[in-house]
């Protein structure tokens, strides 16, 4: 069986009873005939979607929740931030611009990656973050913004 997001990206293989690894194929991968085809997210981020509804759908989130990783594996439970109905308390983790492509290669590696991606990754490129193509993943409009190195927020609404 194959996996096939929302967008389109085929993101894993269930042959013969043996899964392979979820892979992320061309956007415009199509499954081959007579293969099953599940457009069911399977990580729940019901629980930030609270919040934060504007990822509910964005490429990112979609393209990684059909791949059964949530929120949570890049953003820790962040439970103190989910309870603080104040909303001052940052998640557990965030990424400043510097961490975002490490974070990313830290599950895609870099000797996996197309051709397309060597000029991020050396910096020559005008888009320079993984999120500058692939989802922006950004608040449109912040209330609270912390430091996200070392979490002390500096501005409240």
């Amino acid at each position: 069986m194959l996996l096939v997001s929302l967008a389109g990206v085929v993101i894993g293989c269930h042959e013969s009873g043996r899964e392979k690894p979820p892979v992320l194929l061309s956007r415009h991968a199509e499954a081959p005939e007579g293969s099953s085809v599940s457009l069911t997210a399977s990580a729940d981020n019901s629980r930030c979607y609270v919040c934060h509804i504007n990822y509910d759908g964005e490429e990112l989130v979609a393209d990684h929740a059909i791949a059964n990783i949530g929120c949570e594996k890049c953003h820790g439970f962040s439970y103190a931030h989910c309870n603080d109905e104040a909303n001052v308390t940052p998640p557990d983790t965030m990424y400043a611009r510097e961490k975002v492509n490490p974070s990313c290669l830290s599950c895609h590696p870099a000797e996996k990656l197309t051709d397309v991606h060597k000029p991020v990754l050396t910096g020559t490129a005008e888009e320079k973050y993984c999120t500058d193509c692939h989802g922006q993943h950004r608040l449109p409009r912040r209330s609270h913004r912390w430091d996200k190195t070392t979490g002390k927020l500096l501005k409240t609404q």
